[in-house]
């Protein structure tokens, strides 16, 4: 009875060993990555991003990635203000980076049995594209709802949109307004004109199908909206863009 005993406490003992041994990696591993992901926030603040998760997938999918890093005021103005009005409209009043008010909005949606179309803002599409592979699931969007706060506390308006327009996939393997500009117009941003600029806002939510230099009709459309709302001249709505 006694070895019986001594047996199953020793048996416990190892279990409550391992679990704290295990408990103590997944800390130390969390801690690890929440320090580099911190890390690489500040850094991004000062320095280019030399590539993406998702850079690094379309060139194992057999893309050629072109990505040129351009500053903020390398790029036409009609670009800039383009698209805050195609992604993300009161982006320069986020000061968290989310847009509450379209996401209690999706939520009514989602609670009558509709369909939301997501509240997705400039800011978190950065934090996503910068961290995170392209994906739907609740862990990718914890982690979008982990990192966006942090990028819109530690980076100025204009910095979150300098990165947003470098990163973004504009077509397979083409990331960045730069390499866009060049590829579907042959110019560099900064020349852009405001068709061009809306036309490539317009393709945005569909990069892998609509192309900014033979649009879908459905992206033709869009993009007439967008260069409407760029030209009616709201220094709020564009204030951090200029």
């Amino acid at each position: 009875m006694t070895g019986k005993g001594s047996s199953s406490s020793e048996a416990r003992y190892s279990f409550v060993r391992c679990w704290r041994r295990w408990l103590v990696k997944a800390i130390g591993g969390s801690l690890a990555v929440v320090s580099l992901v911190l890390f690489l926030i500040v850094l991004y603040r000062f320095i280019a991003p030399p590539t993406t998760p998702l850079m690094l997938l379309r060139s194992m999918q057999g893309y050629r990635v072109q990505y040129d890093w351009v500053s903020f005021y390398s790029i036409a103005p009609v670009m800039r203000r383009a698209v805050i009005v195609a992604e993300d409209y009161h982006f320069c009043d986020e000061p968290t980076g989310f847009d509450f008010h379209s996401m209690e909005h999706e939520l009514e949606v989602w609670r009558d049995g509709g369909r939301p179309l997501g509240a997705s803002t400039i800011t978190m599409q950065t934090a996503r594209s910068l961290f995170l592979l392209p994906g739907r699931s609740w862990l990718r969007k914890l982690g979008e709802l982990w990192i966006t706060p942090q990028i819109a506390l530690l980076w100025p308006r204009q910095r979150v949109l300098e990165v947003y327009l470098n990163i973004v996939e504009f077509g397979p393997g083409i990331h960045g307004v730069e390499a866009a500009s060049r590829y579907y117009f042959g110019r560099d941003a900064s020349d852009l004109t405001l068709a061009q600029a809306t036309r490539l806002a317009a393709s945005l939510p569909q990069p892998l199908r609509w192309s900014a230099s033979n649009p879908a009709p459905i992206a033709t459309a869009k993009a007439l909206k967008i260069e409407a709302r760029v030209s009616f001249d709201d220094f709020h709505l564009f204030s951090c863009a200029e």
